[in-house]
């Protein structure tokens, strides 16, 4: 286990080895996400500039009308 002391202000230090293993850096967004009652879960914020080209290339240009189509489809079904 790593622990940390947060001060008087209310910060803390994030350990050398958890840094790292999370890929944060200086100027890093780091996010508190709570899980349970009591329970929060810590982890550095992806940049949305960094999901360009996660799902590759497109495979045909989608319309406006095709898209406005399909959420009136999927909205229909209620769920």
């Amino acid at each position: 286990m790593v622990a940390a002391t947060m001060t008087s202000k209310g910060q803390i230090t994030v350990p050398a080895a958890v840094r790292k293993e999370m890929g944060a850096k200086e100027g890093t967004r780091i996010e508190f996400v709570k899980v349970a009652e009591g329970r929060w879960e810590m982890r550095s914020a992806l940049p949305v500039s960094r999901l360009r080209g996660m799902l590759g290339p497109a495979e045909r240009t989608v319309t406006i009308d095709e898209m406005n189509d399909a959420i009136a489809q999927d909205g229909s079904k209620g769920g």
